[in-house]
């Protein structure tokens, strides 16, 4: 279809022909993703490979005290008169072997086990119990991946010296002398600033993040249940995985999973569209010329906004329930949660709405008061209709504009853990699912086989999180990177 033909269509026949449009280029966007992540994969193992030829390069070129710094952390630096810098690399390589060999060592030993000896008890000549405790397959998980994290910053440092000791040596042939540490830590407070003021932010979120992050996807391939925390259990590989999509488990776990799945989908779509084209209206009519008091109804729904949402939505579970206020005006006892599948579902999306479109509304209004006057001035006196104004000015710079803010409410809909929860709790149950109803949603239902009441299975809830992270992270690069605002960012300027 020409651009002349495009433009003679009516707005319904322009929206059917751009939803063919993306499902027809929905494959090629997919495929062009994992083409993009296969490439990325193939440049870090490239890169892995330049690394061993320049540590070779290095060996070759470098001197003798270079070629001593691959065994002993920065004699190189030392040989050249850098010598904090030579002693700091050699504390690091002696309490790194320290940690090794009276802890970390062990620990990795233990890993691919998890551990063997179980805890028992036995009485003493005296008659007294005494417990011996065996391995903790927790604490060895926990610890050996500590370790593992230990030694690849030990590798960086490692790497570091060589470089550092070889970029020395050069500095020596060609006459330079090495800095000094009161020039080195002028250097840190100016032009490596940012190196200081990130230093430590860096090293809590190692610590307190990706630490506990990578913890829990191993958690993924073992069979942990949670049932006591000195329990010896086993690497059970991609089980957790298989038990998702095989929907003959007797256990119901695949059944489960792609139930919830498909519902966690239609969820994120409906409260997240829900919210923005009605977020949308009530912008546009707030924003209108002419209309009076337009700061009094921003203000209310900043006053919505300033109410705890798990506040409003506690009020709103009794309100909604068989025996709260709203069946008590009605005179009927209908189970808005609790009961038909499809009417607590309708309920979850249309409470979601109560609690959503006031951030929908007041984000709107921004941007509608930055749209250039200009644009509006220019179709005005080309004779354009407020309808042609609004489909053709109004509208694509909204969308424009919060194509992000879109993807990430979609996102943040796929985990909205609060309104699920707090609101239905998953119900009504579905005896047909494992620890899941059928309000529930992924993130619900990872709860509830975790922290919840019912059976719990950590690996499962493990493989249901990494399986989430992978969802979240696909839709998102994919919609973004066939979105306008990422392939003309300039459109609007």
């Amino acid at each position: 279809m020409t651009y002349v033909e495009y433009k003679q269509l009516n707005p319904f026949q322009k929206f059917a022909y751009n939803f063919k449009k993306f499902f027809k280029n929905l494959p090629g966007a997919v495929g062009r993703f994992f083409k993009t992540i296969g490439l990325a994969i193939v440049h870090f193992f490239v890169g892995i490979g330049k690394g061993f030829k320049n540590y070779g390069t290095t060996f070759v070129k470098g001197d003798w005290a270079t070629k001593l710094s691959y065994i002993i952390f920065g004699f190189g630096d030392f040989h050249k008169g850098k010598y904090y810098k030579g002693i700091l690399y050699f504390l690091v390589e002696v309490l790194y072997a320290l940690f090794m060999i009276f802890f970390g060592g062990s620990q990795l030993a233990l890993l691919p086990s998890l551990g063997y000896l179980k805890q028992y008890d036995y009485e003493d000549a005296d008659g007294f119990t005494v417990t011996v405790l065996g391995h903790q397959s927790m604490q060895i998980l926990l610890f050996a991946t500590l370790t593992i994290v230990v030694t690849i910053v030990v590798f960086v440092v490692y790497i570091s010296n060589i470089k550092d000791a070889y970029r020395h040596q050069v500095m020596r042939e060609n006459g330079e002398k090495p800095t000094s540490l009161k020039t080195d830590a002028k250097e840190f407070l100016d032009g490596k600033y940012h190196i200081t003021l990130l230093s430590f932010p860096i090293l809590m979120i190692s610590v307190f993040n990706i630490l506990p992050l990578i913890f829990m996807i191993l958690i993924a391939f073992t069979n942990y249940d949670g049932n006591a925390h000195n329990v010896l259990f086993d690497w059970v590989g991609l089980e957790k995985f298989g038990d998702l999509f095989n929907v003959l488990d007797s256990a119901n776990k695949g059944k489960t999973f792609l139930g919830v799945a498909g519902w966690t989908l239609i969820w994120a779509v409906a409260a997240t569209f829900s919210n923005y084209i009605l977020g949308l209206i009530v912008a546009l009519m707030i924003n209108k010329k002419g209309i009076k008091l337009k700061s009094v109804f921003r203000t209310m729904f900043v006053i919505t906004i300033a109410v705890p949402q798990f506040v409003s939505l506690l009020v709103m579970n009794q309100i909604l329930a068989e025996e709260g206020a709203l069946n008590l005006l009605l005179g009927t006892r209908i189970n808005f949660l609790g009961g038909e599948p499809w009417v607590a579902r309708l309920t979850v999306i249309l409470v979601n709405c109560w609690v959503g479109i006031p951030y929908t509304i007041l984000s709107m209004s921004g941007i509608l008061m930055n749209i250039p006057e200009d644009l509006y001035e220019s179709a005005r006196i080309d004779g354009a209709s407020p309808y042609k104004t609004f489909t053709k000015i109004t509208l694509p710079y909204m969308i424009f504009v919060t194509t992000p803010q879109l993807i990430t409410q979609f996102v943040g809909n796929i985990n909205n853990f609060n309104v699920i929860f707090l609101l239905t709790n998953g119900s009504p149950t579905n005896p047909d699912y494992f620890s899941a109803g059928y309000t529930d949603i992924l993130v619900t239902w990872l709860y509830n086989i975790s922290m919840g009441g019912g059976k719990k299975d950590y690996g499962l809830a493990s493989a249901i999180g990494i399986l989430v992270f992978i969802i979240c992270a696909t839709l998102s690069l994919i919609i973004y990177n066939n979105s306008k605002s990422m392939k003309d960012e300039e459109a609007f300027s």
